[in-house]
């Protein structure tokens, strides 16, 4: 008895400082977003304030340390879902081209100049290049709050960030060898066929395996089990790399990347993104921590003129860097502002002993506060970067890119989703659809719509959907009850753009038409005829109309 009550507090000794951080995380993140600042910021000043009362080691333990790290590799991981093989195949430049010219230019320029005030020449090296690196967490949740993933700055700010994964994992690589004494340039070629092997398995897994998986998993119809299935992705793509010796952050990005051709990706992220969100609070918080808040107040003018400095070298860095990309002014400048900061893979780096141990420890503590200063004003730098690339632009402002942004979603593909379908396509108009059910849902995946499955009426997958960039939405399950379930979440987040919605008789016209919808009774002829016309109607478009015989068919049936 008296070793299970031992046991008991033991278990609530392990949990109890996770517990904490999660409450004062949640307060945080509510008085950030009430002084109208990313959530960011809240969690490193937590993590800083904890540290200056003293009490950092209270929180230090494995568990806080297992969610802090898992936070970042779901953050890869919902990279990876927007990187399928044909995205990476379209953004090489980007990511090889781009990617590789942005270390040359920032790390080559750091490495400079740590060599030229003295700093021992594998430090230079190593440290350089760490201080190169941009902060794949801050940076890409930056990105996603602002909608800007499939814009030019957004997509290459993402490709970089996705060749410097790849940059840190061997400047790891040569700060171990740097440790063993061993010889680096094996140590990193033998890295380089790893990530080669890692990535031609994740190509077959996404080919071979993804498909059937979900398959069979859909046909279960549990959302437990889809969970359990994007948790268990996630996290053994990532400890299967970091068993063979590599980053666990490139396995989640992996991993993602094998899902991310699939049409279960919607449905997977929906998963992933509240453990995302959950688990990269304890990161910031855990990089707060880190800062030592004696150095601070003992050199705090010595620290903010290096988190200022590194800030305006590496903007400046950056900018050079797509210049030399042949990138405009204000798109360079917008770019450089972005992935101005230091980065969390560089605070692992500078805490190895190896690399550690070759520069003073104040000098190296001074650097981590200025790297994490650094990555706490970045919404800050950022938009000071965003407001000068405005002032600069004499052209139009960066448009969305073609592919994911497609004007109108169909939610649900019954007879009069498909007649919806059918005529954007043949207008060449872009949709995206889902549909919930999954016997309906294989079906129009066989017949060769553009169709995810998802169920719309969880709010949670409208993020994903991208539901918020669309300028027309239809609801057409035809089903009244699932259509009185999805309005008022329609109106509620979706108050911008046109609503139109199909009913299956003419009972709640005018109670959907209150709701500022455009409803259609679709059990009369001509009802799908009827929704097309609102949907070209709202995107301000001439349709062309498809040759007779099989357009009449098609709405003949929707009707029916």
């Amino acid at each position: 008895m008296a070793g299970e009550v031992h046991d008991a507090h033991s278990v609530v000794a392990t949990i109890q400082p996770a517990i904490i951080l999660l409450g004062l995380g949640i307060g945080a993140a509510l008085v950030s977003r009430a002084c109208r600042l990313n959530p960011i910021v809240g969690y490193l000043g937590l993590g800083l304030g904890i540290a200056a009362l003293g009490f950092a080691d209270d929180f230090s333990g494995p568990v806080v340390a297992a969610m802090a790290e898992a936070g970042v590799m779901f953050l890869l991981f919902n990279l990876g879902l927007h990187f399928s093989l044909g995205r990476i195949r379209a953004e090489a430049a980007n990511i090889f081209g781009f990617g590789s010219l942005q270390m040359l230019v920032a790390g080559g320029g750091f490495a400079a100049l740590f060599w030229t005030i003295g700093l021992p020449a594998e430090f230079a090296i190593i440290g350089g290049f760490a201080m190169g690196l941009s902060s794949t967490a801050v940076v890409i949740g930056l990105v996603r709050e602002r909608d800007q993933e499939d814009c030019p700055v957004g997509r290459a700010s993402q490709s970089i960030l996705i060749f410097q994964d790849i940059a840190a994992i061997l400047l790891l690589v040569a700060a171990g060898a740097l440790g063993s004494g061993g010889a680096i340039a094996p140590q990193l070629g033998l890295a380089g066929l790893k990530a080669l092997a890692a990535f031609a398995i994740a190509v077959l897994f996404a080919r071979y395996l993804i498909g059937p998986i979900f398959r069979l998993i859909a046909r279960a119809g549990s959302s437990e089990v889809y969970t359990a299935t994007a948790l268990f992705i996630a996290l053994a793509a990532g400890w299967a790399t970091g068993v063979a010796g590599l980053s666990l952050t490139l396995g989640a990005f992996l991993g993602g990347m094998a899902v991310a051709d699939s049409r279960y990706r919607i449905m997977v992220q929906t998963e992933i993104d509240a453990f995302r969100g959950l688990f990269l609070s304890f990161f910031f918080i855990s990089v707060g921590l880190s800062i030592d808040p004696a150095i601070i107040a003992a050199n705090w003018m010595v620290v903010i003129a290096a988190a200022v400095g590194l800030i305006a070298i590496k903007c400046g860095l950056n900018v050079l860097a797509g210049l030399a990309n042949r990138w405009s002014v204000p798109g360079s400048i917008q770019l450089g502002f972005l992935l101005g900061q230091g980065s969390e893979f560089a605070l692992v780096l500078f805490a190895m002993p190896a690399v550690a141990g070759l520069v003073d420890s104040e000098a190296l503590s001074i650097l981590v506060s200025a790297i994490a200063i650094s990555m706490a004003v970045t919404p800050l730098v950022s938009n000071i970067g965003r407001k000068l690339a405005g002032k600069l632009r004499t052209g139009p402002a960066d448009r969305k890119l073609d592919g994911d942004d497609a004007p109108v979603v169909i939610i649900g593909l019954g007879p009069a989703g498909r007649a919806v379908a059918d005529a954007l396509s043949y207008n060449e108009i872009g949709y995206l659809a889902v549909e919930p059910n999954v016997e309906r849902f294989e079906k129009a995946l066989a017949d060769g719509y553009f169709v995810h499955q998802a169920n719309a009426g969880d709010p949670r997958s409208w993020d994903a959907i991208g539901m918020g960039k669309r300028e027309v939405a239809v609801v057409a399950t035809g089903n009244l009850k699932i259509s009185r379930e999805l309005a008022p979440l329609v109106e509620d987040r979706l108050p911008s753009i046109a609503r139109i919605i199909a009913l299956p008789g003419a009972e709640g016209l005018d109670e959907f038409t209150k709701l500022g919808m455009m409803p259609v009774d679709i059990s009369t002829t001509g009802g799908a005829e009827r929704i097309v016309d609102l949907v070209f109607a709202a995107l301000d478009r001439e349709r062309r109309l498809p040759s007779a015989k099989r357009s009449d068919d098609t709405l003949e049936r929707a009707a029916a």
